[in-house]
């Protein structure tokens, strides 16, 4: 009962930031997953995926209702981000569990900082060229191999590089996001539960969570101010990403 009622209170936290931040929400839900629910290291690297789903649609309706996806950069991120997020998951296999979460909590602080310090569009009177097809592309896989790989929804890295390297008004690369995630993790997904990694009973109470939190969050970020959304942000993610990053050195350290 105590299981149940934690993994519904972290599923519902990781939809808010998921909806109101377009992060995914595993970076989240994994380390709950990890240290709240005592999870093996890959089962909370592959349990989070198939919640992610559900978190994402929720959470970009309201996106799209408001008009701040993009149709062009979803249609170019999209595919190779599903063939590379199958990739990714197929070799975590090979790689060192513990070495993965260690690499989400690195992410998690590289997109604090990115959101935080980033100019947007808006930022610059709307003056930054349309990203090309090549550079969406690119965007894609890279997000793709890291979903499929660390068990992430990929946000994690479409949001920041969006923002930072593609120059798109925030609010805009959070709705974008949703979308692509919501492709990107359904190869990963496969490829983990073929494998063993996912939980479907922790899955459960994940999504029971995040479907509210989603729609909550979204409707926040809607409304917020883009620096006030900016600022929280990257608060909230520099202090899971230290404290998540402390709590898998430990147990890689001492072999737990």
């Amino acid at each position: 009962m105590v299981d149940a009622v934690l993994g519904i209170l972290a599923g519902f936290v990781s939809g808010v930031m998921s909806g109101a931040f377009g992060v995914g929400g595993a970076i989240l839900t994994t380390p709950a997953v990890r240290v709240l629910l005592d999870a093996p290291p890959l089962v909370a690297v592959g349990t989070p995926l198939p919640a992610i789903f559900p978190t994402t649609v929720a959470g970009a309706r309201a996106y799209r209702r408001a008009g701040l996806v993009d149709g062009r950069a979803v249609r170019w991120l999209a595919p190779p981000g599903v063939a590379a997020a199958a990739l990714g998951a197929i070799l975590t296999k090979i790689i060192n569990a513990h070495v993965l979460l260690l690499a989400t909590a690195a992410l998690i602080g590289w997109q604090a900082v990115n959101v935080g310090m980033g100019r947007t569009r808006q930022d610059q009177g709307e003056g930054a060229p349309e990203p090309s097809s090549v550079a969406l592309a690119l965007t894609g896989a890279i997000a793709g191999f890291a979903s499929g790989l660390l068990g992430i929804g990929g946000g994690v890295i479409l949001v920041p590089a969006m923002t930072g390297v593609l120059h798109m008004p925030l609010k805009r690369a959070v709705g974008t996001s949703l979308v692509v995630i919501a492709f990107m993790v359904v190869p990963g997904t496969l490829v983990h539960a073929i494998l063993g990694h996912v939980d479907w009973t922790i899955f459960l109470w994940l999504t029971l969570g995040v479907v509210p939190g989603a729609t909550l969050g979204s409707h926040w970020t809607i409304r917020a101010r883009e620096r006030t959304l900016r600022l929280v942000v990257a608060v909230f993610l520099s202090l899971v990403a230290t404290l998540y990053a402390i709590l898998e050195l430990h147990d890689l350290i001492t072999g737990r």
